[in-house]
């Protein structure tokens, strides 16, 4: 009884021991905050990198493609079993995409990927990235009304940020554009028009009349050029999804800018799967975007029909009509374990034509990085606690010196070499449980008001804490995880105990007269 009545007694008195009580708090409180931030980081990132790949890629190492994707999902599902929950094939082609913004090119490098809209859904969440609202139900490469998210769908309501530019987008917004490129077209006729004759009249007798160059050549050929009877206002060419990135970027202030919206033309360049290689260009509709909130992908990728990229890449077989694929996403049943599956789809298709790797094999670098960041602030924040360790020590050592007498009356009382051991174990047991324990309180507290406090200090300050353009999010990603919470407390305990161990033998040892001796 006497140990526990010295270690409340201490607890309560010795007020030099809550330094290392704060010591321990403030460790146990910045561990689990940073681990909370960094489990709910990496688990929106995986979701977001999952959400874009499939859990499995099986990709030919051939510029052409593999020819004939349903024979080879049949050969997928035969070695995978039935643990499959869905594929599609779909086409990576590296390109250049080409916009006209203000009567200048803007020139963007891409990769066009044809999917296939009926399928594609079932391996990604893709659908849930898009901006109008009937293509998150159901994608469609066929541009729609207006209708796009004025506001960003992915984010609280309370905290969107508005769009104002998006809420004509759609073909309200391409009539316009039409009918003000049919008057630019008629103005420059007229004063070309008004220009000839100017000249006609000015012009000596007997000179040759100017002629227009473009009627000449329709004249010459005695047909309409291609497209000529092309009517924008009314129809599209071969649909297209731009990641936002592509043709948009947001300013230091959070507000959204536009190149180009749902319902402009863009040009997409790219080769021709032909031997020697040749650039062909087609002519594409934005008909929606999508944002998934990684800028890998939200300022490379650009989706179309797969059968469309297929036909302009010339990736049929002219034979068989039966077309090339670049790669197959595979949707597994939760649970499945993708490493295994990979193994066998490995061993079915000859390793030096096709290459099967998970998503987390797709982004090792990116993972592999954020779980090294992990790592090293957990071994540098451990060292607070460390610091708080060699504070208790330190304190125990100083009241052992100070206390000689006292323990010395205690072991001429007849209390054990264990016993006067225990009294400062004890105690170190109780400063850790203390600190770990208001640790614990203050991190868990912190973690769920974090983003009311980031926005206080960002007014504070008049800085943003958390920038949404930096960091992918609007709010600071928290995951808690009991286990690592628990982890967490236990060493910060553990070390407290074994700070107070040296003191505490030192205590056990000192001869009981020598102690009563002590000046």
């Amino acid at each position: 009884m006497y140990k526990l009545l010295l270690c409340w007694r201490y607890l309560r008195t010795r007020y030099i021991a809550l330094l290392c009580i704060v010591s321990v708090t403030l460790g146990v409180a910045t561990m689990i905050v940073v681990n909370s931030v960094m489990a709910g980081f990496t688990h929106e990132m995986q979701g977001r990198l999952n959400g874009m790949l499939g859990d499995l890629i099986v990709r030919t190492r051939s510029l052409d493609g593999a020819l004939d994707a349903e024979a080879h999902m049949v050969k997928i599902r035969e070695a995978a079993g039935d643990v499959v929950v869905g594929m599609s094939p779909t086409v990576h082609v590296p390109a250049l995409l080409t916009m006209m913004v203000g009567g200048e090119m803007m020139p963007r490098q891409i990769t066009v990927v044809g999917i296939d809209e009926a399928t594609y859904a079932n391996v990604s969440q893709f659908g849930d990235f898009l901006q109008h609202p009937e293509n998150r139900k159901q994608l469609s490469f066929n541009l729609r009304d207006d209708g796009y998210d004025v506001l960003d769908h992915q984010v609280p309501s309370a905290d969107a940020k508005p769009r104002e530019v998006m809420r004509d987008a759609g073909w309200k917004y391409r009539a316009y554009k039409a009918m003000l490129a049919k008057q630019r077209a008629a103005d420059q006729k007229r004063l070309l028009d008004l220009k000839n004759a100017a000249e006609a009249s000015t012009a000596p007798e007997g000179a040759a009349p100017v002629v227009d160059p473009f009627a000449a050549a329709i004249a010459a050929s005695g047909e309409e050029p291609e497209g000529r009877d092309f009517d924008p206002a009314t129809e599209q060419n071969t649909g297209i999804v731009l990641g936002i990135g592509i043709c948009g970027f947001r300013t230091p202030d959070g507000e959204d800018h536009f190149l180009g919206l749902p319902g402009d033309d863009v040009k997409v360049s790219f080769l021709l799967a032909v031997t020697p290689p040749k650039i062909v260009s087609q002519d594409c509709t934005v008909v929606d975007f999508y944002e998934s909130k990684m800028s890998e992908y939200d300022a490379d990728f650009a989706f179309m029909p797969l059968r469309k990229l297929q036909e302009a890449r010339g990736m049929i077989d002219p034979t068989t009509g039966i077309g090339k694929f670049s790669t197959i996403q595979i949707k597994l049943k939760p649970g499945a374990d993708a490493n295994a599956i990979r193994d066998k789809i490995q061993e079915a298709f000859p390793v030096q034509f096709y290459q099967v790797s998970t998503w987390r094999d797709e982004q090792g670098a990116l993972l592999a990085a954020v779980q090294m960041e992990t790592a090293v602030l957990n071994v540098l924040l451990f060292m607070i606690i460390a610091v708080a360790g060699f504070g208790i020590l330190a304190i125990f050592f100083m009241i052992v010196v100070e206390k000689t007498r006292d323990i010395g009356i205690l072991k001429s009382l007849g209390a054990s070499g264990w016993g006067i051991m225990g009294i400062f174990l004890s105690y170190g047991l109780s400063l850790g449980i203390v600190g770990a324990g208001v640790g614990t309180i203050l991190g868990l507290l912190f973690v769920a008001n974090i983003n009311e406090i980031a926005d206080l200090l960002g007014q504070v300050t008049g800085q943003p804490v958390f920038d949404p353009s930096v960091y992918y999010f609007y709010k600071i990603p928290t995951i808690v995880e009991p286990l690592t919470v628990a982890w967490i407390a236990s060493g910060a305990v553990f070390i407290a105990v074994m700070a107070s161990v040296l003191p505490a033998r030192r205590a056990a040892t000192l001869h009981p007269v020598r102690a009563l001796r002590y000046e």
